[in-house]
């Protein structure tokens, strides 16, 4: 079995959950804050996690194709996104991007607002308050937004078909192989990559999970 597949798929992963958690803390905290226009900002967001994944790969298709302003922009330096790796991330972010910021805005709404007011009161930065007091008493729920990130990368496909496309070697990831294995009629394979992407993700969440239980004791 060819393992590019799952190397792309590491890779993917990895990249896009890094991505991924930064903004969904970013947006999390951001929308937070609003007190006008909340309900709208939350419905962009969390679009792609409600829109068939196709669908969110025809819209990038759109909005970074070669004729569209950006697709154009791009092209000026040499630089195409279409069927290309980076195209693959892209999509593994805008397709996890949900997951991470849904959880991450419920920890941050569910923590204590009394232990923040207390600090303003005693004159703590908005700064220190993000970085001391929030976060880690956040942290669970985080990391819970970055496991539900991950995995979703990892099983990503509909996005990535159309957006990336399923070249070997270069965007083919373990889920599109798997369509093609089965397109291919060689189920045999198909069902031996199926296999490793469930041992590879139960032994993440198993680690996941232990570390998380570990530290609450």
């Amino acid at each position: 079995m060819e393992l590019s597949p799952l190397i792309i798929t590491l890779k993917t992963s990895v990249l896009a959950t890094v991505v991924t958690f930064f903004l969904g803390i970013f947006f999390a905290y951001e929308v937070c804050k609003l007190k006008r226009f909340k309900g709208l900002a939350d419905a962009i967001l969390t679009l792609p996690m409600i829109l068939p994944p196709t669908v969110v790969g025809f819209f990038l298709l759109l909005i970074f194709g070669k004729r569209s302003v950006i697709g154009k922009f791009l092209l000026q330096f040499d630089v195409s996104l279409v069927f290309t790796w980076k195209a693959a991330v892209i999509s593994a972010v805008v397709v996890s991007l949900p997951l991470m910021y849904r959880t991450t805005r419920g920890a941050f709404e569910q923590l204590d607002q009394n232990i923040i007011h207390a600090a303003r009161t005693l004159g703590v930065s908005e700064r220190k308050i993000f970085w001391r007091i929030i976060l880690p008493n956040t942290r669970f729920g985080i990391l819970a937004g970055t496991v539900l990130s991950f995995t979703r990368t990892m099983g990503e496909f509909g996005a990535t078909m159309m957006f990336a496309g399923n070249i070997p070697g270069e965007t083919q990831t373990m889920s599109t192989a798997i369509y093609a294995s089965v397109q291919a009629n060689d189920y045999d394979l198909a069902f031996r990559q199926a296999i490793l992407l469930v041992i590879l993700s139960m032994i993440f969440m198993v680690g996941v999970n232990f570390t998380m239980t570990k530290n609450k004791y």
